[in-house]
Order: C-alpha cells, then sequence, then structure tokens
C-alpha cells in the first residue's frame, strides 16, 4: 500500500509515474497533484466523506495546472519582452550612429534635430494628457447635472468637448449653450471661465469663474484664475482675497504671489510688494522673478541688492530689454553714466521697436529724467491691468503659471 502511494497516476491514461515527474510517462500529459484521496488508504471508509475529499482534490489539481501555465506564458512573454527591448535598444544606436555620421558631413543640424525632437515628444505628451483630462471633464459634467433636459444637455456636452481639437470657437459656443442650461455647473463652468482666461477676454472669463467658483473649494484653481481678473479690472479688494484664498488652499505660486505684489505696488506699498515678489521668485525663479524683486529694491533705493537680481535676471535671458532698461536707471542712480548708458543700448538691442531704450541710448549724458520702467508707471497710473498692462512680457508669464497650475490638478 505504502508503494501505491508513493506513484502519481496519469489522469488521461490511469498509467502510474513516480512522485516528483512532470510528464507522463505514458501519454506525456502533464501531471496534477491527485494521487489519490486519504480516505481510500482504508478500504473500510467509504461514502460521502470519501467523494467529498476526492472532488477538492481534483479541484486543486486543475488549479495547479492552471497555475503552470500562467507561469509558462509569464515567461514566455517576459523572454519575449527582453527581446524587444534589446532590439530596440539597438535599433537607438543604430538612429543615434546614423545621426552622427550625419551630422559630422554637416547634412543636419544634430542639436537643431535633438531640440525638435524633444519639442515633439513634449507636444504629443500634452495632447494625450489633454485629451484625457477633457474625457474625465465631460463625465464629471454630465454626473453633476441636475436639470430636466438630460437629453438635450449630454448631447450639447458631447459635441462641444468632441469638437475642441477640430474647430474650438464652435466648439466652445455649444458648450456656453449648454452652461445656459445648467446655471450651477460648477465644473462647465470653471472650464469656459479657464478657456476665456486663455483667450484673454477677461470680461467672459469673470463671468464664467464667478459661476465656478464651487468646483474648485479644495485647491484654488478659480480662485486663483478670478482674483488674476478681478485685479485686471481694478477690484483690487476682491483680488486680493482671492488670491489669497488660492495659496491658502492650493500653495504658492508665482501667478499668485506676483499678482499680490503688483497690488501693493500699485498703492506704493513697496515694502509689502517685495515680500510677495520674493515669494513669487521662491516659487518659480526665473528671469521675471528676479526682475520684479530687482524692481522692488531700486523703489526702495536699495540699488546694490537690485543690481544683484536683475543680474540674476539677465544670466537666464541676456536678451530680457527690460531688466536691461531698469539696469541703466539702477545705474544712473549710483551716478555710474558710462554703464547707464551701456545698459540702455543693451536694451535697444534687445527690442528695437521701444521707443523708450531708444530715447535713454541717445541721451548724450543720461540723467534721472529717463522715463520709469511700465512696471512702476503703469501701476501708479492704471491702478489695475495686472494681465492687459504695459508689461506684456510678465503679463504672459503670469497667465502661464496661472494656467499651468490649472492643468496640472
Amino acid at each position: 500500500m505504502a508503494e501505491k502511494f508513493g506513484q502519481i497516476y496519469c489522469q488521461r491514461c490511469l498509467a502510474a509515474n513516480a512522485l516528483g515527474q512532470e510528464l507522463c510517462g505514458r501519454c506525456g500529459t502533464r501531471l496534477m497533484l491527485v494521487v489519490e484521496p486519504s480516505s481510500l488508504r482504508y478500504e473500510e471508509e467509504t461514502g460521502a466523506g470519501a467523494a467529498h475529499d476526492e472532488h477538492l482534490l481534483e479541484r486543486v489539481s486543475t488549479l495547479e495546472s492552471q497555475l503552470a501555465r500562467v507561469v509558462e506564458k509569464l515567461e514566455q512573454g517576459i523572454d519575449l519582452l527582453f527581446r524587444q527591448v534589446r532590439t530596440s535598444y539597438m535599433d537607438h544606436l543604430l538612429l543615434e550612429t546614423l545621426i552622427e555620421a550625419l551630422g559630422e558631413t554637416r547634412a543636419i543640424d544634430y542639436k537643431r534635430l535633438q531640440k525638435e525632437w524633444r519639442e515633439r515628444c513634449e507636444r504629443d505628451s500634452k495632447e494625450v494628457e489633454q485629451s484625457d483630462r477633457l474625457r474625465k471633464l465631460r463625465s464629471r459634467v454630465l454626473d453633476t447635472y441636475r436639470g430636466s433636459q438630460n437629453e438635450t444637455f449630454a448631447r450639447l456636452v458631447r459635441e462641444g468637448f468632441g469638437g475642441l481639437e477640430k474647430d474650438e470657437k464652435r466648439a466652445v459656443k455649444t458648450l456656453e449653450r449648454a452652461a445656459a442650461l445648467a446655471p450651477d455647473n460648477s465644473t462647465l463652468n470653471a472650464f469656459l471661465g479657464e478657456h476665456f482666461f486663455r483667450a484673454r477676454k477677461w470680461t467672459l472669463a469673470r463671468d464664467y469663474l464667478e459661476r465656478g467658483l464651487g468646483v474648485s473649494e479644495g485647491d484654488g484653481r478659480v480662485q486663483l484664475l478670478l482674483g488674476l481678473v478681478c485685479g485686471d479690472e481694478g477690484d483690487s479688494e476682491r483680488a486680493r482675497n482671492l488670491l489669497i484664498e488660492a495659496v491658502r488652499l492650493g500653495g504658492s505660486s508665482f501667478a499668485a504671489h506676483y499678482a499680490l505684489g503688483s497690488l501693493f505696488a500699485a498703492e506704493e506699498n513697496w515694502k509689502a510688494a517685495l515680500v510677495e515678489f520674493k515669494r513669487a521668485l521662491a516659487a518659480r525663479p526665473s528671469a521675471e522673478a528676479h526682475y520684479v524683486v530687482g524692481s522692488a529694491y531700486h523703489q526702495l533705493e536699495r540699488p546694490r541688492v537690485a543690481l544683484r537680481h536683475l543680474f540674476k535676471a539677465l544670466e537666464i535671458d541676456p536678451r530680457y530689454a527690460e531688466a536691461h532698461y531698469v539696469l541703466g536707471l539702477v545705474y544712473l542712480r549710483l551716478g555710474e553714466h558710462a554703464r547707464a548708458r551701456e545698459a540702455f543700448s543693451a536694451a535697444h538691442a534687445a527690442d528695437r521697436k521701444e521707443p523708450r531704450y531708444l530715447a535713454a541710448k541717445r541721451r548724450r549724458r543720461p540723467t534721472s529724467d529717463v522715463p520709469p520702467a511700465p512696471l512702476f508707471d503703469a501701476l501708479k497710473r492704471l491702478k489695475h491691468r495686472l494681465m492687459s498692462g504695459d508689461d506684456s512680457r510678465l503679463a504672459l508669464a503670469v497667465q502661464e503659471d496661472a494656467l499651468k497650475r490649472v492643468l496640472a490638478r
């Protein structure tokens, strides 16, 4: 009997095989766990218990067989994956060698090719992310609709989101019709507000963002965009409250702190403005951030510190015309007229269309009556226009940073 239980019997041909053998020696079938139920070791034990025991062992044996097949398939898949990785690596080496050879013969510009390839990869990645974001937004808009015209609303929303990549203008009109059916749909209104913010249509942006406030209670996205729009329209108090709330909910950002600093600068409170500009610099170190910090120090009559930040701005972007111009103003304050003239000449070389740069360059001896930078002059004159002011570079940097934070969520 002991010898009988030292063998595995094939489930197909019932041939006896030694323990540890994987395949049947007679028919080649993969052997399973079943040898014989333990109840059959004793001839006197029969009945329902033995049948149940045998059934469980057969189930275990079937699972073992299926698991073995899965493991085998996984091993084959991993092997195929390694082969594909190896092939891809060899293809990449071949392509790099070909590009280097063509570069040596000057048939192609290697740096330009590398730059365009990276830009194409980034563009494709952004398109995929945007498509996925629009799909999720559409689902959220449909899920939050509580009106009575379900079919009409759903059709307009699907047509609108589906047509954004083909005919954006027409698609937005369709989504506006959908928004008219659901004025309390915060998700849809916030999306339309974001669209008009990107298009720099501030009145429409404010209208939709006001209705979309409820969608961003936890991250401050809509508060940020709406605060910037209110600041552009001169509603300083509301803009300040919204921007502070945006920072509280979503954390520091260049756009929020720059806008807060500009609001203080419009009131000629340059100490408070400097604090916010420094926070903007900490949130996103950039030429623009160093420029506004340097400008604030210039207004506070701390020229040496202003020079450090303006130099850093020009180190990041040597063709930053406005930074060169303010650098010239700082040198004038220090009485270094030769360096001021050089700075004004560099500003004119970077932007020949700006009359202030040409006028400052042509002066035989620069004096203190040189026109101020737009950051100071416009803020004093207009008291608003954060997004549509005279300094278009700063306005664009703020807009891009704000939209980047929206898209990142």
